[in-house]
């Protein structure tokens, strides 16, 4: 994970957090293209 991710949960709620949050911009740009080719 590109800000050092970990997550858990239920199957009816998730969380997640990481050890690096100066990342989140650069992991956010990445989510609609990623996002775009699993429509496709």
């Amino acid at each position: 994970a590109l800000v050092g991710g970990k997550g858990g949960g239920r199957p009816d709620m998730a969380q997640g957090g990481g050890s690096e949050p100066g990342k989140l911009d650069e992991a956010l740009a990445q989510v609609a293209p990623w996002l775009a080719g699993q429509l496709q």
